[in-house]
């Protein structure tokens, strides 16, 4: 990856709004060649999408969101791949992760109620004969998201309590 996309990149990653021409100000390069660099990792997969990062916790309380750690036996052919794909398939998957440990996928989804994401889970995750084991972990709040801290400095907070 070039200098100029790493820089380009490193600008958009901190907000994906900025205009081309605003990158080009803030790095001190021409408005064109931002253009060209963001073409090209919008081309190579490099940029896969522009995403607002949302915490809507205090706004409605039809959301909610787990972690499932599931443990696969990689199949014959296709490995983890294969696997991943019907994983990633499925509407309530919003992310979904290969990882070491115990647990070979980190999977994030979201859906309208915890019955509906336990549902997910004995309906069609833990129906794929690859499957070994889950473990499902509610995410309860949220503190800090893509690098963003959640917690408005206008917020109410606890006052301290002592005994």
């Amino acid at each position: 990856m070039e200098k100029l996309e790493r820089a380009v990149l490193a600008v958009l990653s901190e907000d994906c709004r900025y205009s081309a021409e605003k990158v080009a100000v803030m790095l001190g390069e021409q408005e064109e060649a931002v253009k060209a660099a963001i073409r090209a990792l919008e081309k190579r997969g490099v940029i896969v999408k522009y995403a607002a990062i949302s915490d809507l916790a205090e706004e409605e309380d039809e959301c909610v969101e787990a972690l499932i750690e599931v443990k696969v036996t990689p199949q014959s052919g296709s490995g983890f791949d294969g696997i991943a794909e019907d994983i990633a398939q499925h509407d309530e998957v919003k992310s979904l992760y290969l990882m070491s440990g115990a647990y070979d996928f980190a999977v994030i989804v979201e859906s309208g109620s915890i019955k509906s994401v336990s549902r997910f889970i004995s309906e069609r995750i833990s129906t794929f004969d690859c499957v070994i084991s889950t473990a499902t972990h509610f995410i309860l709040k949220k503190y800090k998201i893509e690098g963003a801290l959640t917690r408005r400095d206008d917020a109410e907070r606890r006052l301290p309590v002592q005994a």
